[in-house]
């Protein structure tokens, strides 16, 4: 989807899904809208069903010659992450200019905070995800982004060994993000980037050698 096709979509479909307690603000206006069965919506050129985030399907609001659909639908259905600060009552399309650490909610058994495998080339990243096991192997961990980003900058340094055939892949439909063949230990710390707007959870996996392992830093690896 092109950038301009995506701003004139949302252009014309700013209605946000808001809870009760928004309802309740004193700069909320009544109006009278009305329900539009009739209009349909086509994503590059294939028609699509826009759903809420509790899938049910969405019919559009006529107002003043204008429909508006939850801007949750519209953003699903272009792949574009969205998110509400409710510091600020801003909605934030797209990437975010502060990351998220991936480190918050990860949980996998080589999740390490001890210094003796959180540090790589004199740095101690504090949280790391650290594979030493034995033998050639296939390794492994989940990310849950949770369609609340666009973009994912992971971090990854093989030791020992050359670590290959690295997938990012969105785990809900089997859809592989980004691919990398190889990452050499000469290479150090690579970032690999991943559009990942409107993914759920990410599956990521490679494989590793006899005496090689596998370093992510947690941190410092990020969502946008």
């Amino acid at each position: 989807m092109k950038k301009g096709v995506f701003a004139a979509v949302i252009s014309a479909a700013m209605l946000v899904s808001m809870g009760t307690g928004a309802l309740a603000a004193t700069k909320l206006q009544e109006i009278k809208a009305f329900l539009n069965p009739e209009i349909k919506v086509k994503v590059d050129g294939k028609p699509i069903q826009l759903r809420d985030a509790n899938q049910n399907a969405i019919v559009p609001i006529n107002y003043n010659n204008s429909n508006y659909f939850p801007i949750r639908a519209i953003s699903d259905a272009l792949g574009i992450a969205v998110d509400y600060d409710t510091a600020t009552k801003t909605i934030i399309l797209g990437e975010k200019v502060d990351g998220t650490a991936i480190a918050k909610g990860f949980d996998d058994m080589y999740h390490t905070k001890d210094p003796a495998q959180t540090t790589y080339k004199g740095i101690n990243y504090k949280e790391a995800y650290f594979n030493n096991a034995s033998g050639d192997r296939s390794g492994s961990f989940m990310l849950y982004p949770k369609k609340e980003h666009q973009k994912l900058y992971l971090q990854i340094a093989a030791v020992g060994e050359d670590l290959e055939n690295i997938e990012i892949k969105d785990s809900d439909n089997d859809i592989i993000l980004k691919q990398t063949k190889v990452i050499k230990v000469a290479d150090g710390l690579v970032t690999i980037e991943a559009d990942i707007g409107g993914v759920s959870s990410l599956f990521v996996n490679f494989k590793i050698k006899s005496d090689g392992a596998v370093f992510v830093p947690l941190n410092t690896s990020y969502y946008k």
